[in-house]
């Protein structure tokens, strides 16, 4: 039976390295459907206690909620912004928790990240984990990519051996937690 999953970079840039990885990732589990999503679509004022109270929670929170809960599967590959998630990212987790606090849905996770830079996103990474980790019983794995640009090409994926390794390891992971 064919699994779905959910992927996204989060990050709302156009030429966002995230989303490449994101969708990368995707591309290469095997029995799996994805839907890549574009954080753009999904842009809502910052979220306050008082605009809640006013206007109730936007639709865009309540359709990326639905999209998490007809996934098997959730895979994001974090921009890290001053060493933490992008605004964009922070402010769609933010409106849905509002939904329910469980945002992710108790689902096998894949979090990634990747940078121009060679450390390749770690901050942003183990904040994630460590949040996650706490309300998921289900396995999160994980992998990052630094120095992205002289590590993956469009062409030929992850260019380094050791880190294609790592990142396969990852990935077959995630695909059996999927089952």
């Amino acid at each position: 039976m064919t699994k779905k999953i959910l992927s996204l970079g989060a990050s709302n840039s156009s030429k966002s390295i995230n989303r490449i990885l994101a969708g990368y990732a995707s591309k290469e589990l095997k029995n799996v459907d994805f839907d890549l999503l574009d954080l753009n679509d999904f842009e809502m004022a910052i979220y306050s206690a008082d605009r809640e109270e006013a206007t109730g929670i936007p639709d865009l929170a309540h359709q990326f909620k639905a999209l998490i809960q007809k996934a098997d599967g959730i895979l994001i590959s974090f921009a890290e912004h001053n060493g933490a998630y992008s605004a964009a990212f922070k402010n769609i987790y933010d409106w849905v928790s509002r939904i329910e606090s469980d945002v992710w849905g108790d689902k096998p996770m894949f979090l990634m990240a990747t940078s121009p830079g060679g450390y390749g996103g770690k901050s942003v990474l183990a904040m994630a984990i460590a949040r996650y980790e706490r309300a998921n019983n289900k396995p999160i794995l994980s992998f990052s990519l630094p120095s992205f640009y002289e590590n993956f090409s469009n062409e030929e994926g992850i260019k380094d051996a050791e880190l294609l390794k790592e990142f396969k390891e990852q990935l077959n992971r995630f695909e059996k937690a999927l089952l």
